[in-house]
């Protein structure tokens, strides 16, 4: 094996779910500036995440979404946005179109008066 491959901050972290409060007490080489007081008494770094396997739908056996950072919302206000932007195209280009189909009839009329 390779010397000195593994980090050597290696310590034991507490790993916080944002969504039910379960933490749950690992080692790990993530930073972090906060810290949390454990059952024995001891101070470690505490890391929320949110999501974990006492939140995660597979491992609890709920059908729910859980969107804390809004992606669904924001999901749902862009497609509301482009279709409004569809519409708005349509609309302009068929007033283009009846703007063409005006001024070709005014060009048509215009031959047809010449010729008589």
């Amino acid at each position: 094996m390779k010397k000195d491959m593994h980090p050597k901050n290696y310590r034991p972290v507490v790993f916080e779910d944002l969504n039910n409060g379960f933490r749950f007490l690992t080692r790990s080489t993530v930073a972090s500036d906060a810290t949390t007081k454990w059952d024995d008494g001891n101070d470690y770094p505490l890391i929320k995440v949110h999501i974990t396997s006492a939140s995660h739908p597979y491992f609890t056996g709920e059908e729910r979404i859980v969107d804390i950072e809004g992606r669904v919302d924001k999901f749902k206000a862009r497609a509301e946005a482009a279709a409004q932007a569809r519409e708005q195209r349509i609309k302009a280009a068929k007033k283009q179109a009846a703007r063409h189909a005006a001024k070709t009839e005014k060009t048509e009329a215009k031959k047809s008066t010449a010729q008589a």
